[in-house]
């Protein structure tokens, strides 16, 4: 069952283990597309990733994010944690602590860090085939995700900024921001692979529309597209507090 809210969010009612109802609410999809379609979108591309004055300071540090030292999921660096990849997350406003970030560099969390990142490919983008599986409770990114956030002063926005460094296609930059823009949807990874699966193929045409008229860098992912082009739209509005979110707007 679904039911419309605000004009752009619908929530699913569902059945929870125990068999009560909970509300699952997120944006709606055809007002996404709109979003996407709109024409400040591409302009917004071109102003967060500095299109226009490359030579220059960037305006938003986070067009920075993934071209830090050609990018966290190259080769060479992809199954590990380095200093460049600590360095990307203060590009989106966000600092490991300092004692989990030695572990991670030189220490026993940086090893078993690798050997699940050794399990997490770089060939696949969300909303591919192949990728569900990966995003699944249990899988080795949802091992990877849960390590990360339990460490101290580590919650699920600094967990999920670094695994988009180390796998840009698969794994979604993911904040309060974005969260509150989307609706807050229950499972992140699990929506957005949805979302950008779906059969109609609009959303997903939308974004690689948008990357190449915006003339972005091959580093540059579609998931982080969509979050650039919502996270553009919403953060000047988005309230710490009952934010009615970017499809209320």
């Amino acid at each position: 069952m679904t039911r419309a809210l605000d004009p752009g969010l619908t929530a699913v009612t569902k059945k929870d283990k125990r068999g009560s109802e909970i509300f699952e609410m997120s944006i709606d999809p055809a007002y996404l597309l709109n979003v996407l379609c709109a024409d400040r979108s591409v302009n917004d591309l071109r102003a967060y990733f500095n299109i226009d004055r490359p030579d220059g300071p960037p305006r938003y540090t986070g067009a920075r994010f993934e071209a830090l030292d050609a990018g966290g999921g190259r080769d060479d660096v992809r199954d590990k944690i380095t200093p460049w990849d600590l360095l990307a997350l203060q590009c989106l406003s966000v600092t490991m602590p300092a004692p989990v970030a030695l572990d991670l560099v030189e220490g026993p969390l940086g090893q078993e860090a690798s050997g699940l990142l050794r399990d997490i490919p770089t060939g696949i983008a969300l909303g591919e085939p192949g990728a569900r599986q990966h995003m699944l409770d249990r899988s080795h990114a949802d091992k990877m995700w849960k390590l990360l956030k339990k460490q101290d002063d580590v919650g699920f926005v600094i967990a999920g900024k670094l695994m988009a460094r180390k796998r840009p296609d698969l794994i979604p930059v993911w904040d309060n921001v974005v969260k509150c823009a989307f609706g807050r949807p229950p499972n992140a990874w699990l929506w957005l692979d949805e979302l950008i699966s779906h059969p109609d193929g609009a959303v997903k045409a939308q974004l690689d529309k948008l990357h190449q008229a915006a003339h972005l860098s091959e580093l540059v992912s579609r998931i982080r597209v969509l979050d650039v082009v919502v996270w553009m739209r919403h953060h000047h509005e988005h309230r710490s507090s009952r934010c009615p979110g970017l499809g209320a707007a």
